[in-house]
């Protein structure tokens, strides 16, 4: 199991960053919940329409709009385990999520990548994937790896598939990747379950886990439905991360950012927990604010700051791991 250092527990010194207060969290909770009944999410994809209305949420297949009970959403929350086992292929390089357990990752699947030699800013490549997975495998501070950049030289029907054999090739540690349907969830499933000896075993020990991201505002598309079905149904780890954009996708004060941000990670849990009860889960965020001038996302802003300190303490106030992006 790798040593992390641990956040501060109660202690109010020195410089910090709380974004809320007990009431103010406890009065985002309750907006998320009333969004999420009233107006609801859309989720575009027949099994989790049939998943959801089997565990007693409103369900208009017509219109594929979802709306969620409050008692729904709150057995949800309850169902998550407050610790994840994020395992590496070296139990040495274990790592476990939760409380007050700080670990670092790299942010994933970058398209683009600068040559070391010629400062040549070029597409990243399944080469360039491979590197720098033997490089965060030597990196002290790296506990899990998130694969950098993708691997744009191979197809695009299976180019995630391609740079998770690299990732397991390069390094003993964790790793968190995307997909971009349930048939390859299943193929990369299938891989770890492989190098760890079956499926039982996988299940105990993951060695991998999924990313996926809600359309903002307030929609689970296709492929993150799948996604968030198959890694249920293997008991495997799921970041649910949004990527709202103040300004743009949600409303410009960062308080209604929140709302929207927590009711698509809500609903999602929702559905893996309906699929699963018990499944692991971890609340994600890598939302930020809107840059006008540009028509941007803008990753390194202050306002990304504040708003993944936000999520953060949202996921410590219903007992559930984080994982926060930003530079």
């Amino acid at each position: 199991m790798r040593t992390t250092p641990a956040a501060g527990i109660n202690v109010v010194k020195g410089w910090g960053l709380k974004s809320f207060s007990e009431d103010e969290l406890q009065q985002i909770h309750a907006a998320t919940l009333d969004v999420m009944q009233t107006t609801g999410l859309l989720v575009a994809n027949d099994e989790a329409l049939d998943i959801l209305d089997k565990g007693g949420c409103w369900v208009n297949k017509k219109t594929q709009v979802v709306r969620f009970p409050n008692h729904i959403v709150e057995e949800a929350i309850r169902l998550c385990p407050g610790n994840v086992l994020l395992a590496g292929r070296n139990p040495e390089q274990d790592f476990l999520a939760g409380g007050k357990n700080i670990g670092f990752t790299t942010f994933g699947t970058a398209v683009l990548t600068q040559d070391l030699d010629t400062g040549e800013i070029k597409d990243s490549t399944l080469d360039d994937l491979g590197k720098m997975a033997l490089m965060c495998d030597a990196l002290e501070h790296v506990d899990i790896l998130t694969p950098p950049v993708s691997a744009t030289d191979m197809p695009l029907t299976s180019y995630e598939l391609h740079g998770c054999v690299s990732c397991f090739a390069n390094t003993t540690k964790h790793i968190c990747t995307d997909a971009e349907s349930g048939p390859r969830v299943g193929k990369i499933i299938d891989m770890a379950a492989l190098i760890v000896g079956g499926s039982e075993n996988l299940k105990h020990r993951p060695i991998v886990s999924f990313g996926g991201c809600p359309t903002s505002p307030l929609q689970l598309v296709g492929e993150l439905c799948e996604l968030t079905i198959a890694s249920a149904k293997a008991w495997l780890p799921n970041v649910i991360l949004s990527m709202a954009m103040s300004g743009a996708s949600s409303p410009m004060p960062l308080a209604g950012t929140m709302v929207i941000h927590n009711a698509e990670v809500l609903g999602c849990t929702v559905l893996a927990q309906c699929t699963n009860p018990g499944t692991p889960i971890i609340y994600g965020s890598s939302t930020t604010t809107f840059y006008m001038k540009h028509g941007t996302a803008t990753v390194g802003a202050p306002e990304m700051a504040m708003i993944s300190a936000a999520a953060a303490e949202m996921s410590n106030f219903y007992g559930i791991p984080s994982y926060v992006g930003g530079t």
